[in-house]
Formats: structure tokens, sequence, C-alpha cells
């Protein structure tokens, strides 16, 4: 099975997995992250990555990917994805020891704010992450009030809102211009993917305050 993403996606910088030097506009309070999982057949979390981005310049900091045993092996839509593109988890095991590494690492970067693309989605099921504050990259990216890429032509709600296409491919699609891009459904390319996103849509993060879900 072929399975086609964009280049920024796999593009993950060995230099990151470091010791990373804390200047003046690095510093933790200014600081994010985005979140992406992947589910089994059973709607079970069989994979997470998430990243860490600089609140002002949105680059990358700090990236993990967690594949969750045993409901890798319990097969979902995109299993084929776990691997691909050569993403390499940081650890491989029970949800428990996952949740509790990838807690750890957010502590240790001080962040508190979590986005991701259709939000509700991750929220509802990583229970563990709720004392953090979630907020949906979507709910500004399918909105012609804060997506000035959106063509005149689209059919959209009276809200302004895309009434179809507006999934992380149609979105990507429409603010890179790359038209080959396909959404990998691997859960740490698709975070970087949404990241990728926000930077695109040259927001503040103060402007997704009407977009908290939690």
């Amino acid at each position: 099975m072929q399975i086609v993403t964009s280049y920024k996606a796999l593009k993950i910088r060995s230099e990151n997995d470091g010791q990373l030097e804390k200047t003046d506009e690095e510093r933790p309070m200014n600081r994010f992250a985005v979140i992406d999982t992947e589910t089994t057949w059973d709607d079970a979390v069989m994979s997470i990555g998430i990243v860490v981005a600089n609140a002002n310049t949105f680059e990358v900091i700090d990236k993990k990917y967690y594949i969750l045993t045993p409901y890798k092996n319990q097969g979902g839509m995109y299993t084929a994805a776990l691997y691909a593109g050569g993403t390499i988890p940081d650890l491989e095991g029970s949800r428990e020891t996952a949740l509790n590494d990838l807690l750890c690492f957010l502590a240790t970067h001080k962040v508190d704010t979590i986005f991701a693309y259709n939000a509700s989605f991750d929220y509802q099921h990583l229970p563990e992450l709720r004392q953090h504050k979630w907020f949906d990259i979507m709910k500004l990216a399918a909105y012609r009030q804060y997506n000035p890429r959106i063509p005149s032509y689209a059919d959209c709600y009276g809200t302004g809102r895309l009434k179809r296409g507006y999934g992380v491919e149609s979105i990507y699609r429409m603010l890179s211009d790359d038209f080959e891009y396909c959404e990998l459904h691997n859960a740490l390319t698709d975070a970087m993917d949404e990241l990728e996103i926000m930077r695109l849509l040259n927001l503040e993060l103060d402007c997704y305050g009407w977009a908290r879900i939690k």
C-alpha cells in the first residue's frame, strides 16, 4: 500500500531530540502543544502524536510519538500508517505507561494548552489530559472570518463556516497550495501538519479564545 504524505510532516529534525536551549522567545510560558490520535475499529486509542511549538514562531521545539499496546494489534482504518514514512515511536507500550510519559513531557515543557483538529474527538479519547486547556483548530480554519484562503465561491453557512471540505487534507491544500498533499493518518505527522495549518493561518493564539472546548 503506497501512502503519500507531505514532505514537511516527514522532516522531523533529530536536533529536537536533545537538550534545547531556552531563548527568550522559547521560554516555557510561550509554548503550546498540538496533539493527534489514531484509533482502532473498536475506538480504542492505538497511537498518539504530540508536538510542542513556540507560540510566537510556530516552530517545532520538541515532539513525541506513542504506539499503544495491545491496541495496535486490534487493527484500525489507519493501522498501515503506524510506522509510515519511517516514523519510529519514542515509546511503545501500555496506555498507562504512554500517558504517564506524555504528562511528564508536557510538564517538562510547562505546557498547559493543547490544540487539535476537531479537538472534541481527541479530548474524549484522552481523559487523562482533561486538566489541560483544549482548543479546536478547525473552529478557525473552517470559517471565512479567520481563513482568508476560503474561496469566495465556497458554500458556507451564514456563520461563515464551510458546509463541506474543511477536513485537515482540504484545509492544508487550501492554505499551502500543495494540491498533491494527502493526510497520512499517522498521529505524529498529522500533528505536525495541523501545526503547519496554524502557522499558515497566521493568527495569534489569542484568536483561538472562542475555539476553546474545555
